[in-house]
């Protein structure tokens, strides 16, 4: 089953050209990523946020990302801060917290954040085989393309069989511990998944061939840039300009 969550919509910004809005993404987390006052981080995070308000999405599925996220930039929080060299702000027995490893850790939290929701805006608002078909648009090697294209169709095909497997070792008396049976019993079942994975591939590649496929994908649908669609560019190019006129210019 596909995992597009944010891709069905009526919304503005599901109705921008889906190269615009790669585009945009792209532009826009580049300039966040390399952000280091506070004031434009601020920006940014606000940016984003007012950009998923446009797309109208599910936010139970934004803050379950958002919570996944956030479990890894959890792991920074734990470390950075008492690997980083400046003022001690909190000693944790033999470890010293600085301020410099706070703000560092503080900073990383709001740019991932930023781009996250960014990204949930702009590009998630599209189904996988548009990205695609953007991506190939704008000059993207179309072997890249497509390894994308085929990697996010058959990935599920893959866990369904990897499930099968597993449900029938389950039938058939199987219980993992922490023994060499369990350990050589998922050794066959991926071993087993490689091999049903070449075999569906071949299947695949021969019926491409018998549907007449010469090595490229089509769109039913052509791409058309609109008045919105640059008048989108030019407010987030307007925006992200704010942010490094915030970031590089001194301060007043």
């Amino acid at each position: 089953m596909f995992a597009e969550p944010f891709a069905a919509g009526l919304s503005f910004i599901h109705r921008l050209d889906p190269r615009a809005k790669v585009v945009a993404a792209i532009f826009f987390s580049c300039v966040v990523a390399v952000l280091v006052r506070w004031n434009s981080l601020a920006l940014a995070l606000a940016s984003s946020v007012i950009l998923v308000c446009l797309a109208r999405p599910s936010w139970r599925q934004v803050w379950r990302r958002l919570l996944l996220a956030n479990f890894f930039i959890l792991c920074i929080w734990l470390f950075l801060p008492f690997s980083h060299a400046g003022v001690p702000l909190l000693d944790v027995g033999p470890f010293s917290a600085t301020v410099e490893g706070v703000l560092a850790a503080a900073r990383i939290t709001v740019k991932a954040n930023a781009i996250l929701l960014a990204f949930v805006a702009l590009v998630a608002t599209m189904p996988v085989a548009t990205l695609g078909h953007a991506l190939r648009c704008l000059a993207v090697p179309e072997k890249l393309v497509y390894l994308l294209l085929f990697t996010y169709r058959y990935i599920h095909v893959m866990e369904q069989e990897y499930r099968r497997l597993h449900n029938a070792a389950v039938v058939r008396g199987f219980r993992p511990k922490t023994d060499r049976h369990t350990y050589k019993t998922y050794a066959y079942l991926v071993g087993m998944l490689l091999v049903r994975s070449l075999a569906r591939a071949e299947r695949v590649h021969d019926a491409m061939l018998c549907r007449g496929f010469q090595g490229r994908f089509y769109a039913l649908r052509p791409f058309f840039i609109t008045f919105k669609d640059v008048a989108a560019l030019i407010a987030i190019t307007a925006v992200v300009g704010g942010m490094a006129c915030l970031e590089w210019l001194p301060a007043i």
